[in-house]
């Protein structure tokens, strides 16, 4: 990344189920310059009046749909944490525009084909521009690539070399998948 941004964090789909959840860890963790950002306003405003957050706190109008508007967050920002999915069908632009401006991007995926598609695609421009593309940073898959790395780490210890195969599942858990993780499966 070139040129200082106006914001370290800027929380894209921040209008959405799992975007409030995050907007709210951001506050409650006393986050410190970042904004809200999605493509209705007058949504992100009532989630920022929501987290009681000041009336002047920065809202970012940016749409999937527009890649003008994601070049725009992208330059307003150090780190796009995006929740809006499904990714195949929403993420490709601003993964894109993420590479081109050397703009950090995380995102909570669980697809598979597309984040390959989304490598082959933009990792030279990524590694050129600087920017650092995380995928899938979230619950259905932190768990299982941590465990698999210490289950790794310990065998290597062990054994002298690492599992050939590791499987992996959940037992039990509270709640259910949100309505973006269902559209994307």
């Amino acid at each position: 990344m070139s040129t200082p941004r106006q914001f370290a964090i800027a929380l894209y789909g921040a209008t959405g189920f799992t975007g409030k959840l995050v907007a709210e860890v951001l506050v409650r963790r006393g986050a410190r310059n970042w904004a809200l950002a999605g493509r209705n306003l007058e949504k992100l405003a009532a989630v920022r009046d929501a987290l009681e957050l000041p009336s002047d706190f920065p809202l970012i109008h940016a749409d999937a749909d527009n890649p003008a508007s994601l070049e725009n967050l992208c330059n307003a920002a150090q780190l796009i944490v995006t929740t809006v999915g499904p990714y195949q069908l929403y993420g490709s632009e601003l993964v894109a525009a993420c590479a081109r401006t050397g703009t950090d991007y995380m995102d909570l995926n669980g697809e598979p084909v597309w984040m390959q598609a989304m490598i082959a695609a933009h990792q030279s421009a990524a590694e050129k521009s600087g920017a650092r593309i995380l995928f899938s940073a979230g619950f259905d898959s932190l768990p299982s690539d941590l465990g698999v790395w210490f289950l790794q780490q310990a065998a290597q210890k062990r054994f002298g070399s690492p599992m050939p195969r590791i499987k992996c599942r959940v037992r039990r858990m509270k709640g259910d998948a949100s309505g973006g993780t269902m559209a994307s499966m």
